[in-house]
């Protein structure tokens, strides 16, 4: 059976967690082949999955950075910097890798670049679809070059520009990269020690970027002192911030699930394995995005307020009262089974199976009908 590829970008995790929940759906006897900048970010993955390391196509290797800097970049690319040896050699790699191996489909996960370096190559791909303002150029010929587009997210957090043709080549995955086995709140409050009857109020921030601020968490705390406020994931400290008894750091925790389940009211940034994990939770959500390219997370922000399931702020509040507002209105906002809605059964299974038949479609050959005879006058 034909490989199929797969490039997964080492930005924050939710790119390795989808991948391995891909890799561990496909059949046993389809060869995949991995290519990362890192070997050490990924679940456990099955014993046909191979990983090629390859050079960062977005941190320098040495002293090249900027030298070609200006030589204009064209619109129809990203991040493609002159005079990098690693950018060549990542890209030799591939190509290389495409010639051998005769790939059934690349699945990119994400680089507009290498999705279209693959079309180049004459190899069928798949490209991950991610919220954003990504109507440019460069991303348009990865999405209109790609024979399908895999979302990790429910149909109904379509942006509201991605047209028919679009959508109907698009899988579209609620909770792909989570696991969907949500613990019972009183069991997970066991497991992190939270006691039955406290108020929790959790604040989670990703692996993609530097966190939320301190300071606002303990304006918040303060104005909530009867609730407990723990804080996962990277938090940036401000020398000017003082934080209260009742708000705890935890940093980067293994059972994020729990600490979600358990939770009163969850703060979260917008990155899609947080949402999926906070949707299949079912928990009142205070969504608020951080920076990414292509404001990534503000517009899947608007997303899910528009679905009508988190309660939206553009930024952490910053008083007492904003605090009490965003609050309440999660609150009263909550609703739990339109936020399950958005999980699939089995999302992992479900890209699986779209995949095989893409590609099964894409390498069986079509009967081509014979042109319609011409009319005789």
């Amino acid at each position: 059976m034909r490989p199929f590829g797969y490039f997964v970008h080492h930005q924050g995790r939710g790119h390795a967690e989808r991948c391995a929940a891909i890799a561990n759906a496909l059949p046993p006897t389809r060869p995949l082949t991995l290519f990362c900048a890192r070997d050490d970010i990924f679940p456990a993955l099955p014993p046909h999955v191979a990983i090629v390391r390859l050079p960062s196509l977005f941190e320098p290797s040495g002293d090249e950075a900027g030298a070609m800097d200006w030589v204009a970049t064209p619109d129809t690319l990203h991040c493609a910097p002159l005079g990098w040896p690693g950018i060549r050699r990542a890209m030799a790699t591939l190509a290389n890798w495409f010639d051998a191996a005769d790939p059934a489909l690349m699945i990119c996960d994400v680089s507009a670049e290498i999705a279209q370096l693959a079309r180049i190559c004459s190899v069928p791909h798949v490209k991950i679809l991610q919220h954003g303002d990504r109507g440019d150029p460069g991303h348009r010929a990865a999405y209109d070059g790609a024979a399908g587009l895999l979302a990790p997210f429910h149909a109904a957090l379509a942006q509201p520009e991605w047209d028919a043709a679009m959508r109907a080549k698009t899988c579209f995955a609620g909770g792909l990269g989570v696991d969907i086995r949500v613990p019972e709140r009183e069991v997970a409050r066991q497991r992190i020690g939270v006691a039955p009857d406290e108020e929790m109020i959790l604040v989670v921030a990703g692996g993609g970027g530097g966190g939320f601020a301190a300071a606002p968490l303990g304006v918040g705390a303060r104005a909530t002192p009867a609730a407990r406020w723990i804080t996962i994931g990277p938090v940036q400290r401000d020398w000017h911030a003082t934080e209260p008894a009742n708000l705890e750091h935890r940093g980067w925790v293994d059972d994020a699930a729990d600490h979600i389940a358990a939770a009163d009211i969850v703060i979260a940034s917008t990155g899609n394995t947080t949402c999926q994990q906070i949707l299949a939770a079912g928990r009142p959500w205070l969504a608020v995005p951080e920076w990414r390219y292509f404001d990534e997370q503000h517009r899947k922000a608007e997303a899910l307020a528009a679905a009508g399931v988190a309660c939206v702020r553009p930024h952490l509040p910053s008083s007492a009262g904003g605090w009490t507002a965003a609050l309440a209105e999660t609150r009263a906002g909550h609703r739990p089974a339109a936020q399950r809605a958005m999980i699939a059964d089995a999302p992992a299974e479900d890209a699986a199976r779209w995949l095989e038949a893409l590609s099964d479609r894409l390498w069986t050959p079509q009967a081509v009908r014979p042109a319609p005879a011409p009319e005789r006058a």
